[in-house]
């Protein structure tokens, strides 16, 4: 088993694109294959900022007369208000592919002046759409936005890979809110939605989440990140073991024909115990370029992550790279250098 390098989910601690770009070069440049631009600005809170999106749309008002605010936006849901046909409803730009074209410019300067190694591709992380379904739209009208919703992101995607060259370009598809829904069906109490609105819920979400990353096109890098959720750096859930994470990443891999060049699985903190990591002999590895264990965790550094990473390996599931579990942009900034050096040096010791 060998460790290979390193990889970030998404969000840093840094206030702009420029700024993410450089400290992870500095502090980890020669063991990423990619880098991300840290999420910054209005997706700092990951989906939040698509309240705007779903509010700018002719035919959605949302219920409640009183704001709900989390982190300062507020979450009220959407439903249909009659003013326009449910398969009407046209959302304009949703911000992604804005922001991934200002952030490549900079990643492409940053890049020919050599801060960022040559040969690094820029990583634009886009939640699946489920995501913000569930967040901003009420139950009974799910159904009836999920087309118009999903559509909109895949236009996002489209201006994003062709107006960034492929050989440069890797896009993420994070997926939480789908272990919410499969942990829920499965028994498990998890205060986060109310269900799905079809029938089969694994192969509903597996579905859903594998036409979002068949649209990524060839020649353009595929990954996707698994989480448990990431609020006041805990999950929604604690995964019981690796089960749930498998079965997902199989079941997008059965459902994908082209490859999927990465996947990132959350370890958490407290499992460094083989029967955690024992659904991971279980995993379809081949079709995965790069596998990433997301073990890497401040509060115990080299000692905790050492203790993880030798349970990963006795699993069986062969080499794989390190990560923490999610993104990191909402802990404190003065953590983020030496997180990434936890990353280096345990990547190096291998």
């Amino acid at each position: 088993m060998a460790i290979q390098g390193a990889h970030l989910v998404g969000s840093l601690t840094c206030t702009d694109a420029e700024s993410t770009f450089r400290v992870a070069s500095q502090h980890l440049g020669g063991h990423l294959r990619r880098i991300p631009d840290g999420e910054v600005g209005p997706r700092f809170h990951w989906i939040l900022f698509q309240g705007a999106a779903f509010a700018a749309t002719a035919g959605l008002s949302r219920v409640g007369d009183e704001p709900a605010l989390l982190a300062g936006f507020d979450v009220r849901p959407f439903a249909l208000d009659g003013s326009v046909e449910p398969d009407r409803l046209a959302f304009s730009d949703l911000g992604y592919a804005d922001a991934a074209l200002e952030s490549y410019a900079t990643f492409a300067r940053l890049r020919e002046a050599g801060v960022v190694r040559a040969g690094t591709r820029f990583q634009v992380s886009l939640p699946t759409p489920l995501a913000a379904l569930t967040t901003f739209v009420h139950p009974e009208a799910r159904s009836a936005v999920e087309g118009p919703y999903t559509a909109a992101l895949l236009a996002e995607l489209d201006r994003i890979t062709a107006a960034i060259p492929a050989a440069d370009l890797a896009i993420q598809f994070d997926l939480a809110v789908e272990f919410a829904y499969l942990e829920k069906s499965q028994g498990r109490a998890v205060a986060y939605g109310r269900g799905p609105w079809w029938d089969d819920v694994a192969a509903g979400l597996l579905d859903r989440a594998a036409h979002v990353g068949r649209a990524v096109p060839a020649g353009v890098e595929l990954g996707f990140h698994l989480c448990y959720g990431d609020v006041g750096e805990r999950h929604f859930v604690e995964p019981l073991d690796a089960t749930n994470l498998v079965l997902v990443a199989n079941g997008l891999a059965e459902r994908i024909d082209r490859e999927i060049t990465w996947l990132h699985l959350p370890v958490p903190i407290e499992r460094d115990d083989a029967a955690f990591f024992a659904p991971l002999r279980d995993l379809h590895r081949h079709r995965f370029a790069e596998l990433y264990l997301g073990l890497v965790h401040h509060e115990d550094g080299t000692d905790g992550a050492r203790a993880r990473i030798a349970s990963a390996g006795a699993s069986g599931v062969g080499d794989f790279g390190l990560a923490t579990e999610c993104g990191f942009g909402r802990g404190p900034a003065e953590r983020t250098a030496p997180l990434l050096d936890l990353h280096a040096r345990l990547a190096a010791a291998w």
